[in-house]
């Protein structure tokens, strides 16, 4: 029994550590070249395992030229739609553009920060 309650404190803290960690991240999908004026459509696909009222995505942010433009707010009443899901931005392009995005889990954190520049075309 002493043995059961040693392994069972132990994957315990490792849990705590993030071994088996599962951290939110965001991978984002937009073209890579447009037209000053175009609309530009930011599609922000979020993937985490878990949804619940305890583990969940509880934030999506995204920046555009280092100003957040959006941020996307989850808590246990208002979980994400799917531990897996997409977030939608539009945009006008005025100039070249660095895209940044980031969630997070819950518990576990983020996977980091995700970037993509859209460079302007004649």
């Amino acid at each position: 029994m002493k043995r059961f309650t040693v392994t069972l404190i132990a994957l315990f803290c490792l849990f705590l550590t993030g071994v088996w960690a599962n951290k939110t991240s965001v991978e984002i999908k937009a073209p890579v070249e447009v037209k000053a004026g175009d609309e530009v459509t930011i599609i922000l696909n979020v993937s985490h395992n878990g949804n619940s009222k305890s583990h969940h995505t509880d934030w999506v942010y995204l920046k555009i030229n280092g100003k957040e433009v959006q941020r996307w707010k989850y808590d246990k009443t208002s979980l994400p739609p799917d531990g897996n899901f997409s977030v939608e931005f539009k945009t006008v392009a005025t100039g070249a553009m660095v895209i940044e995005a980031q969630g997070d889990c819950n518990i576990h954190g983020s996977k980091g920060v995700k970037s993509l520049n859209i460079k302007i075309i004649n």
